[in-house]
């Protein structure tokens, strides 16, 4: 069974709500499958802030995107959820980036409808292109695949800048051109939430940014509102990023690292999640042959 067939039946479960937290580098798909997650978010700000040190505001393009996803598929066997933006262009880029993107191992490819360059969807300012054009880049990417069981996600962002009614208008016009999941990012409230629960059909998905736009609620009221997929796509990142801060900040005042022995991992934990010993065994078989 391959990883966009596996997800779909994670997605197909009636009782739950598949919960898939987000990663920008190889090291946090390693603790996500560790700990038990059936998929990883290939999320388009962790790409940016952790791989680059950059701002989600479109910096970034294809090739660093399907370098970031050869480098999580290379050690994770968990299916793959990649965020591609816009897809980097017109329906030409569409259908290029769907084909590249599937090839290189992705289970579901997220596009949205924001104008280039894009934002992180909970920033303010954003801008949508023609929704005739959304449809048509959401319909590309369906005839782009070569396999029918990979899962195409069609965002939009018209709730900022146009409003409720509008975004709901295209998540309706995309779920219509066949897309598997409708993503509309950034409602402000529960109360939005319900509504679009109770007026878009088929798989929803919701999007956890902690302190962003969209209420941080438990899986099961998303369930219960309707949201098959529920993403946390930076929350190890923000977690992270603020756990070096107060530790260099720790380590520039006390001189020493003795107050965080207990709050990281030994090194041996660390060689552990990187695979150390698979690729020790790898190295003495290859030497036991050359005796």
């Amino acid at each position: 069974m391959n990883h966009a067939t596996t997800l779909r039946q994670l997605l197909a479960r009636e009782d739950q709500s598949l919960i898939v937290p987000g990663a920008g580098t190889p090291i946090e798909a390693l603790a996500i499958e560790r700990v038990g997650f059936e998929a990883v978010y290939l999320s388009g700000y962790a790409i940016a802030a952790w791989r680059h040190g950059l701002p989600d505001i479109g910096l970034l393009g294809a090739g660093e995107l399907m370098d970031a996803l050869g480098a999580v598929r290379r050690v994770s066997n968990l299916p793959v959820i990649v965020d591609a933006d816009t897809c980097y262009g017109d329906v030409t880029s569409v259908y290029a980036n769907v084909r590249l993107l599937e090839a290189a191992g992705a289970a579901a490819i997220q596009i949205e409808d924001q104008v280039w360059p894009k934002k992180c969807g909970h920033m303010v300012g954003k801008e949508v292109i023609d929704a005739d054009e959304a449809v048509r880049k959401v319909a590309t990417a369906l005839d782009a695949r070569r396999d029918p069981s990979t899962v195409i996600i069609a965002r939009t962002d018209a709730l900022g800048p146009r409003g409720i009614d509008e975004a709901i208008a295209r998540a309706l016009r995309f779920a219509d051109a066949g897309a598997d999941i409708v993503f509309l990012d950034a409602p402000g409230s529960r109360e939005d939430l319900a509504r679009i629960g109770q007026s878009v059909p088929g798989l929803l998905m919701a999007n956890v940014s902690e302190g962003g736009r969209t209420p941080t609620l438990a899986a099961s009221d998303f369930h219960e509102l309707g949201f098959q997929l529920v993403i946390y796509p930076t929350t190890p990142l923000r977690l992270a990023a603020k756990s070096i801060d107060d530790f260099l900040g720790d380590l520039r005042r006390e001189g020493d690292s003795l107050a965080w022995r207990e709050r990281m991992y030994g090194l041996e934990e660390l060689n552990e999640l990187v695979g150390l010993e698979e690729y020790l065994v790898v190295g003495d078989r290859e030497n036991a042959r050359r005796v």
